[in-house]
C-alpha cells in the first residue's frame, strides 16, 4: 500500500488530506510541522520536524506548508528520490526556480489549487480568453476565510495565468492587483484581481469577461476543504512512478 508523507501535517490542508487518505487506499507514513506535536492519520503516524526522515519513509510527499520551508522539502525529496506534490501558495520567483531545479531529478507537481473543478475552470478560462478579443476585459474576484495570509490567492493567480496563456501574454506585466483613488481608465489588456477576506469561506473564485453590452462569468465555489484534499490525493497517486519533470493538475486531468 502506498504511503504518503505530509509536510505541514498540522495545518488545515494537512489534516484534511490525512482524513481522506484511507478512503483512497493510502496510508500515512508521517508528517512534519514546526511544532512537531502529536500524530496524524488513522495509523497514528508521528509528526516530527525532520523532512529528510519523512522523505525516507514515504513513497510520495505532499506539501501544504509555508513558502519558507519549500527549499528544505525539495532537498529532502531530491535526496530520497521521491516525488513531491506542492500545494503551498504564496510562492515567489526564486521558489519556482528551485522547483525547476528539483524537477530535473524528481517528479514535481506544483499547483495553486488541487480541486478538480477549479482546474477544469482554468481550462475554460484559457479557452474563453483565446477565442475572445482583447477588447474583452478580464477581472478575477476571489474570497477566502479571514485567516488566509496571501493575496491574490494561488487559485486566482492560476486562473490569471490561464487567461494570460490564452492571450499569449505575460501575466506579471499585464495585471492590476489593486485600485484606490483616482486611478484613471482601465488599461486595455490588463487582467484585474480583487481579493476579499472574511468569515470561514473555503474559497470562491469568479472570472468575469466583460465586453461591450455583454458579460461572461465563469466561477467555482468550494464548500469545504475536502475537495482540495481529494484532488491532492488523486494528483499524488497520478504522480507516483512518473519520470522527473515538472507537472501540473492539467496533466492529471489530461487537459
Amino acid at each position: 500500500m502506498t504511503a504518503i508523507g505530509i509536510f505541514g501535517a498540522r495545518g488545515r490542508m494537512g489534516q484534511a488530506i490525512a482524513s481522506v487518505a484511507s478512503d483512497a487506499g493510502l496510508t500515512i507514513a508521517g508528517g512534519t510541522d514546526s511544532l512537531a506535536q502529536g500524530t496524524i492519520g488513522a495509523e497514528g503516524a508521528a509528526i516530527t520536524t525532520d523532512p529528510k526522515a519523512l522523505a525516507g519513509q514515504a513513497d510520495i510527499l505532499i506539501d501544504f506548508s509555508v513558502p519558507a520551508a519549500l527549499d528544505a522539502h525539495l532537498a529532502a525529496c531530491v535526496e530520497a528520490g521521491k516525488p513531491l506534490l506542492i500545494g503551498t501558495t504564496g510562492l515567489e520567483g526564486h521558489h519556482h526556480d528551485a522547483i525547476d531545479q528539483a524537477a530535473s531529478r524528481i517528479a514535481v507537481l506544483q499547483t495553486g489549487n488541487t480541486s478538480l473543478g477549479v482546474n477544469l475552470l482554468a481550462a475554460l478560462v484559457k479557452e474563453a480568453s483565446t477565442r475572445l478579443g482583447d477588447d474583452w476585459d478580464i477581472e478575477i474576484v476571489e474570497m477566502h476565510h479571514r485567516h488566509k495570509v496571501d493575496a491574490p490567492s494561488g487559485t486566482a493567480l492560476l486562473l490569471g495565468q490561464a487567461a494570460a496563456a490564452g492571450r499569449n501574454i505575460d501575466l506579471a506585466s499585464h495585471s492590476e492587483r489593486g485600485r484606490d483613488g483616482i486611478t484613471g481608465a482601465r488599461k486595455a489588456g490588463d487582467i484585474g484581481f480583487a481579493s476579499l477576506r472574511g468569515g470561514s469561506v473555503a474559497g470562491d473564485h469568479l472570472v468575469i469577461l466583460a465586453g461591450d453590452g455583454e458579460r461572461i462569468e465563469l466561477g467555482h465555489r468550494a464548500e469545504n476543504r475536502i475537495i482540495f484534499a481529494r484532488g491532492a490525493i488523486r494528483a499524488a497517486q497520478w504522480l507516483a512512478g512518473k519520470a522527473p519533470g515538472r507537472y501540473a493538475m492539467a496533466d492529471v486531468l489530461g487537459l
